[in-house]
C-alpha cells in the first residue's frame, strides 16, 4: 500500500500550503443519494509531491470545521481532477458548501474523445490507458465505520492514484480532435450543473422541448 496520512474533518495548515499544482480528489458517501447520504471520506492527491490523504467525516459535519479543504478546493489557481465531477462536486457543496474550482472531470473528457467505447468508468480508464486493473469491490462497502478497514483504504486511495495520468492522456486526446474548447465551456457550466442537481432538475433535461 502505498504511503498515505488520515485525517478528521481537515488538513492541518501546513498540508495545505505544500499543494501547488493539480490535485486530484474522490469522495466516499454512504449511498448515491446526495440529499439523504452523508459525506463519509475525501481522498486527495496532491500531484507535486504524490501524497495521499484521507479526511474523515463523522455525523457532525460542519463547513466550520473544514476550513482549509474548502480554502483549497476553491482556489482557481489549482486543477482538481474528478472522475464524475458532477457527483462529488455536489457531494462537496451539499455537505461542506464548498464550490469547487477549476475542475477537471476525466469522465466528460472520456466521453468527448473515447467515441469508439460505451464505457467510461474508472476502472475502464486505467485498464485502457494504464494496463492496470483495479479492484472495485469495496465501492459498495460501510463507508461510515469509525475505523476504516486494509482494503477500503486501498480502494479509496486507487480513486485519486491514477487521475493524474488519465487527465494527461485524455487533454492530449481533446487537442488532436479539437475538442478542448468544448470540453472547457463544459467544465465551466459544471458548476450550475451540479447547483440543478442540489435544486431538484438531477433528471431532467431543461433544454429539451417537452
Amino acid at each position: 500500500m502505498s504511503n498515505y496520512q488520515l485525517f478528521q474533518n481537515d488538513l492541518p495548515n501546513k498540508v495545505l500550503k505544500s499543494f501547488k499544482g493539480d490535485v486530484s480528489i474522490d469522495t466516499e458517501t454512504l449511498g448515491l443519494n446526495i440529499k439523504r447520504d452523508r459525506l463519509c471520506l475525501i481522498q486527495l492527491r496532491n500531484e507535486t509531491d504524490k501524497k495521499v490523504y484521507l479526511i474523515k467525516f463523522e455525523e457532525d459535519l460542519s463547513p466550520k470545521l473544514s476550513k482549509n479543504i474548502k480554502i483549497l478546493l476553491e482556489n482557481n489557481n489549482l486543477t482538481k481532477i474528478f472522475h464524475f465531477g458532477r457527483f462529488d462536486m455536489a457531494v462537496l457543496k451539499e455537505n461542506l458548501k464548498i464550490n469547487v474550482k477549476n475542475v477537471f472531470c476525466t469522465k466528460v473528457a472520456s466521453k468527448l474523445t473515447r467515441t469508439y467505447s460505451s464505457k467510461h468508468g474508472l476502472k475502464d480508464l486505467v485498464n485502457e490507458i494504464l494496463d492496470i486493473q483495479l479492484d472495485k469491490t469495496e465501492q459498495s462497502s460501510d463507508w461510515s465505520k469509525k475505523k476504516l478497514t486494509k482494503k477500503q483504504i486501498e480502494y479509496a486511495m486507487n480513486d485519486v492514484l491514477y487521475l493524474s495520468e488519465i487527465k494527461n492522456s485524455l487533454n492530449d486526446k481533446l487537442i488532436s480532435q479539437r475538442r478542448l474548447r468544448l470540453f472547457k465551456s463544459i467544465m465551466k457550466f459544471l458548476e450550475i450543473r451540479v447547483d440543478l442537481d442540489l435544486q431538484g432538475w438531477e433528471g431532467i433535461d431543461i433544454f429539451a422541448h417537452k
